[in-house]
């Protein structure tokens, strides 16, 4: 990542003499930092926009925007953000549950204490981590939430994170820009998820990309680790959803790790798909997260906006962009892909690749999502045959399950106690 120049974009310059390609032009891409902890370690990180690339613009409304040619890598902008922003990434089978938008409106009118949605995410929504965090152990999660603890940045963590830094500067640059308004920081997650489809569409990979979606009757963010187009002719262009996990040890992971892997990709697919469906709702959208559509964006996204080909002046310009930009795009496939690195060096443990599973995600969702954060429902515990997570938890000692505990049955809140979580596989 470059940050010699936090407000400079490094667009490239050629030899007028001999007409060459000195420095290429370099794409633009936004890309927050309050979003790198989505990757594994509840980070966030966004995508952004592009200055030039070999790119037609498909978010343009009339789509006929062109980018400059010759370029193949992406240069990212970090937000340098002047206020702090509350912290908290064919057709879908998946629909709505039924009633749970009406049980999610219906909770709205009760006490603030009275699901964990309203009293944790009810400015933010949900992120795809807490979901799989609720999967791996809803009990720990409670522990969390109600001693509003920060996760610890583990040595595995650690390697995790930085290895998803390398894989995302393969194809992405950085570079920093000025925010005035929460308005500011959404344009980029936008002009994040539009450079991230058009790098897709005429590169065939991207990584890190932004997804956002109010499915199953709460909003959920998340951060897709990659994406591929299929490369053998004849294949459907359906794109194809991948995640890395790093290993400490040089072995696949026991089934209850793969299962959460499994859980986070295909709730990539379920947004991803309702974006492209056509599913996003500016006004609901505007409403719960309290934005203005009217909002001037800042100077330094104005220019990023223009030198991409898409000139935007307020937040509602950019959120049409990037409604277009949906509308280009094929659902996921269903087949989908898991792949395990060793920490130690980089090298490929294994891929495991596995199909969408709508039933068995539906039921997971309302598991852990709707339950445990809407419903109010008591945490469960982990089942007995996987105990062994117990090992790395900070509240082992206080969770009812151990047979050594201390008699504390429930969390108490405010303690200053950090917990570690799926330290193996991040």
């Amino acid at each position: 990542m470059s940050d010699t120049s936090s407000n400079s974009l490094n667009h490239g310059a050629k030899d007028s003499s001999t007409n060459t390609s000195i420095v290429p032009d370099i794409p633009i891409e936004i890309i927050s930092e309050e979003e790198m902890a989505f990757i594994e370690a509840a980070f966030a990180a966004t995508r952004s926009c592009l200055s030039s690339s070999a790119i037609p613009s498909i978010c343009s409304s009339s789509r006929s925007f062109l980018f400059q040619n010759n370029a193949r890598s992406i240069q990212s902008i970090t937000i340098l953000s002047k206020r702090k922003f509350p912290a908290a990434s064919a057709q879908s089978e998946i629909e709505d549950l039924g009633d749970l938008k009406l049980r999610c409106a219906q909770k709205k009118n009760m006490a603030p204490e009275s699901s964990f949605y309203l009293r944790y995410r009810k400015r933010s929504g949900l992120y795809v981590t807490d979901i799989t965090d609720t999967e791996w152990c809803q009990k720990q999660k409670e522990f969390v939430l109600l001693r509003k603890q920060r996760k610890v940045s583990t040595k595995a963590m650690k390697a995790g994170i930085d290895r998803h830094k390398r894989k995302e500067q393969e194809v992405v640059k950085r570079e920093k820009v000025s925010v005035e308004s929460m308005e500011d920081t959404w344009a980029i997650k936008f002009l994040n998820f539009i450079t991230g489809a058009n790098q897709l569409l005429f590169e065939g990979l991207t990584r890190e990309l932004p997804v956002i979606g109010f499915v199953h009757g709460v909003w959920i963010m998340g951060i897709i680790d990659e994406i591929r187009m299929p490369e053998a002719e004849g294949e459907t262009r359906n794109p194809i959803l991948v995640d890395t996990k790093t290993r400490g040890s040089n072995t696949l992971p026991s089934e209850p790790q793969r299962r959460n892997g499994r859980l986070q990709v295909m709730l990539y697919k379920l947004l991803w798909d309702y974006l492209v469906a056509g599913k996003f709702h500016s006004k609901e959208f505007f409403d719960f997260f309290s934005l203005n559509p009217n909002n001037v964006l800042s100077k330094d996204i104005r220019t990023s906006t223009a030198l991409a080909g898409f000139p935007a002046q307020t937040f509602d310009d950019i959120v049409r962009y990037f409604l277009n930009t949906c509308s280009m795009l094929l659902p996921a496939s269903d087949q989908m892909i898991l792949r395990y690195e060793s920490q130690k060096d980089d090298s490929l443990l294994g891929e495991v690749e596995f199909a969408y599973e709508a039933d068995w995600l539906k039921t997971q969702m309302e598991k852990n999502c709707v339950e445990f954060w809407v419903d109010g429902k008591e945490a469960s515990f982990t089942p007995e045959d996987e105990r062994w997570k117990c090992r790395s938890c900070q509240f082992s000692s206080d969770c009812p399950t151990n047979a050594k505990t201390s008699g504390t049955s429930s969390p108490v809140e405010n303690t200053t106690n950090n917990i570690i979580t799926k330290e193996e596989t991040c």
